[in-house]
């Protein structure tokens, strides 16, 4: 970004309260364009939210580390400090919280963008007034106005938590002090809203929300609140006065005080601040001069700001290590300490591998742009190297972009709304390491696809943490569901029971009706389950008639057999286990048992909800099965002959396939009109089996295997891909069984099915009566992968034997006297001699 040196520069500094931001907001909104610098993410969500009401979606953009939302025609941009597009051209630039330039960790990158960042027409410089020095120091030609605090900030001492005033916010210092401040405020005040900075900006917002809406009158937060998010909080209560900064535990400064205590108080209302005292313990106690320093907005000065390279040497992997260890020359700056990308960096310059893909200055910049990732799981330098050098390997080779199929498996393994607050925000900080990968356009095949799949995601978990922090820390039904089970509520609180079967009482949720289950809410203390299992017991009788009787008038798209692998197979009504099958009088009318649950409602309505099972039942098995069917019934016709009943039952008790010996005798007994009578069952007599081919359908498979499974009072098996056609060998029995039910054959080191014999049957048998030119279906052999020990044996079964000469092999039926000669295909003489040994 150019530096206008004409341009206005201003730096606008005083306490907290004073409106520097929305006067920032503001005058970006009268330019043309503009954008502005925040320190937290959450901030820049803030902001973003209030420019789109004033200027449009279309013509805003929002740019943190996670989260790009950037229209084409986007002129507003409201960027965290890391993520502000300095190459690009703004009318007005801003910089909020600026004197972060002195942070430990991030002050390198305040420092540069107050250097560098300028507006062609207009920049801002907003701070506290301990940044007065720096400016003149480092920007002389900054103008420098002050802002006095809009309210009152007063020192009101050390308060109990049982005495703490409504609309209070309590700061602490860790998640473990947070979570204890929130638990004790649960049981003494009804619950708290919590606001980490680990959380994302829809949880985060969502709490906020629920404290703005007076739902709860207190707020338990880390010091995230200091930076900006603006709430009606009256009264600051510091639960310790000691945080670690990333190296050692220390004391707050006053101004990092003065900077948490000022989210008290907003506008003209005046603001109080103090010291929590918890029970058993002294509490943090101000010091007479933190506290004048806060009242009175006196802090010390700066006196220096960090500083590192912002144009760093790319050439070599050892000249940007250099350059980022460069030293400042300016009076004012000091060398940042190690950040943790320049810690990796170093880490990585140490491998060989790093070392011999990071030549030249494309691959030197990506390697930085790599180790630019944030460590949002705090995970350390070391660890989050070997994450960093993965994905930098990828970024080196092939495409350049990192495999989808590992980056969308790395999502979907985080994509679990189950587990405590701990673990779900542990999800969160690693959904924004994929997120962060996502808005690296040039690091994936499809960035903006893998950008709202990261975001859904996040916003699943936000959602899911969001309800952990309420249900742990708020408790807004207990006095309902006491009521209740005492029967006084149920006209004031009545049971409802949402789309989605969430089932509340009066406006609090209780649990969830899946089907006929009811599930008390996950979230319940173990002490409130039994009581919400009553509630439910006493008032859910209703629907579950309602819903007997939704079942019952429902359409047959609503149902489905539940087919799993390892699982009873069931009847589901709309997801949800309604009845198991049981083994029937035969294969296609099984037993139909309800679900337990079911028990709840009447004896009518049970069996109302039979008859529509087994109804349904009997259409799915038509719809899949029918010609297996049509076979039963003319297996139980009178008219049909003796003989050809005889050979339909067995075919119709093996679910449609059976080999031909096994009803050798009868078949051998049928004439010609008796077997029209079969094949216009639509059953096919071949040359090894007799079979239904349409029951070799993967939809008609997959019910023969359950109905067998079930008739065997078996679970049901794992069915081999839809597509198989040729399969290996199994080597366990009961897998070899299962096959033999699914229409397959075995032959040799292969299984395959029995269709597909039936065709190297016929073409073998007319190349014999010379229709075919060879004997064996060489094309089919090659589409199906079939052995050359596969081929043997089934020619063998089929009828033929080889006959050996010295001009080659002779396909010699034993069904006719004629030969057919044609030589054999590859590898096959070898199966065949073996075939003959054995």
């Amino acid at each position: 970004m150019s530096d206008f040196a004409r341009a206005p520069l201003m730096a606008i500094l005083g306490p907290t309260n004073t409106g520097k931001t929305h006067l920032a907001v503001e005058r970006m909104c009268a330019h043309s364009s503009g954008m502005i610098g925040f320190p937290l993410r959450l901030l820049a969500r803030e902001v973003y939210d209030r420019v789109v009401k004033l200027k449009g979606v279309n013509q805003v953009a929002l740019i943190t580390g996670e989260e790009k939302i950037l229209p084409r025609e986007a002129r507003w941009f409201l960027c965290t400090a890391e993520s502000m597009p300095m190459e690009r051209d703004f009318a007005f630039v801003a910089l909020d919280e600026a004197q972060l330039g002195s942070d430990l960790e991030r002050g390198h990158v305040f420092t540069d963008r107050l250097l560098h960042a300028r507006g062609r027409e207009e920049t801002m410089i907003l701070g506290s007034e301990s940044l007065a020095p720096m400016v003149r120091s480092l920007l002389p030609k900054a103008e420098i106005i002050r802002r006095p605090r809009f309210s009152t900030l007063s020192y009101a001492g050390a308060t109990k938590l049982s005495r703490l005033p409504p609309r209070s916010a309590i700061v602490a210092f860790s998640a473990e002090q947070v979570y204890a401040v929130a638990e004790m405020l649960r049981r003494m005040r009804g619950g708290a809203a919590v606001v980490m900075g680990a959380l994302s900006p829809r949880t985060r917002n969502a709490q906020v929300d629920m404290f703005q809406a007076g739902e709860v009158d207190y707020l338990v937060a880390t010091d995230a609140i200091g930076m900006g998010l603006n709430m009606d909080v009256t009264h600051v209560a510091f639960a310790g006065l000691a945080k670690f900064d990333g190296r050692k535990r220390r004391r707050l400064t006053p101004a990092e005080m003065a900077q948490i205590a000022g989210r008290a108080g907003r506008h003209q209302r005046d603001g109080t601040f103090g010291s929590l005292v918890l029970e058993g313990e002294h509490g943090a106690e101000f010091r007479p001069e933190e506290i004048e320093a806060i009242e009175e907005h006196l802090f010390a000065p700066l006196d220096h700001l960090f500083w590192r390279e912002g144009a760093p040497d790319f050439r070599s992997v050892d000249g940007l290590v250099r350059s980022l260890e460069r030293r400042p020359d300016r009076p004012g700056l000091r060398a940042a300490p190690e950040a943790v990308d320049l810690a990796v960096l170093k880490r990585l310059a140490l491998d060989p591998e790093i070392q011999a893909r990071a030549r030249g200055l494309e691959r030197v910049q990506r390697l930085w742009a790599a180790c630019g990732l944030p460590d949002f799981r705090k995970t350390g330098p070391e660890h989050h190297a070997r994450l960093v050098a993965r994905i930098y390997l990828h970024l080196s080779e092939g495409s350049g972009r990192i495999p989808a199929d590992w980056y969308a498996a790395e999502v979907a393994r985080l994509e679990n709304v189950q587990g405590d607050i701990d673990t779900l925000a542990d999800r969160i900080a690693g959904v924004r390491t994929w997120a962060y990968i996502a808005h690296r356009a040039d690091w994936l095949a499809d960035p903006q696809g893998m950008a709202e799949r990261t975001r859904t995601v996040e916003e699943k978990l936000s959602d899911a943490l969001h309800e952990r922090l309420t249900q742990r820390f708020v408790d807004r039904r207990t006095a309902v569901l006491m009521r209740d089970v005492g029967g006084k509520g149920a006209s004031e609180f009545p049971v409802i029971v949402d789309e989605q079967g969430e089932v509340s009482v009066g406006t609090y949720p209780i649990g969830r009706l899946e089907g006929f289950h009811f599930e008390v809410d996950p979230a319940a203390r173990h002490s409130d389950r039994k009581m919400l299992l009553a509630t439910a017991e006493r008032r859910l009788g209703g629907e579950y008639e309602k819903r007997a009787g939704a079942l019952v008038a429902d359409t047959d798209a609503h149902f489905d057999l539940r087919t799993e692998p390892d699982q009873p197979v069931a009847i589901t009504w709309r997801g949800h286990e309604v009845a198991r099958l049981g083994r029937g009088k035969n294969l296609l009318s099984p037993r139909v048992h309800l679900d337990r649950r079911i028990d709840r409602v009447s004896e009518r309505g049970r069996e109302a909800v039979i008859e529509r099972l087994k109804r349904w039942l009997r259409g799915q098995a038509e719809r899949s099965l029918g010609p297996l069917r049509a076979a039963g019934l003319a297996a139980q016709d009178p008219k049909t002959s003796p003989e050809v009943r005889s050979i339909l039952a067995l075919l119709v008790d093996e679910g449609g396939v059976i080999k031909r010996e096994a009803v050798a005798s009868p078949l051998a007994a049928l004439d010609r009109d008796q077997r029209r009578a079969i094949t216009r069952l639509r059953v096919r007599i071949g040359a090894l089996d007799l079979f239904i081919p349409d029951i070799l359908k993967p939809e008609a498979r997959r019910w023969r295997a359950a109905l067998k499974a079930v008739a065997a009072g078996e679970t049901m098996p794992a069915l081999p891909p839809q597509s198989s056609v040729a399969l290996p060998a199994p080597t366990d029995p009961h897998d070899r069984i299962l096959l033999s039910r699914l229409g397959f054959r075995a032959a040799g080191p292969q299984w395959l099915r029995v269709d597909m014999v039936e065709r190297l049957a016929r073409h073998a048998h007319e190349a014999r009566t010379g229709k075919q030119a060879k004997v064996v279906d060489q094309a089919l052999i090659t589409s199906l992968d079939l052995k050359p020990e596969t081929v043997a044996r089934l020619m063998r079964d089929i009828g033929f034997r080889p006959a050996a000469t010295e001009a080659g092999w002779i396909w010699k039926g034993r069904l006719s006297q004629r030969t057919s000669a044609a030589p054999l295909p590859s590898g096959v003489f070898a199966a065949l001699a073996e075939l003959k040994r054995g």
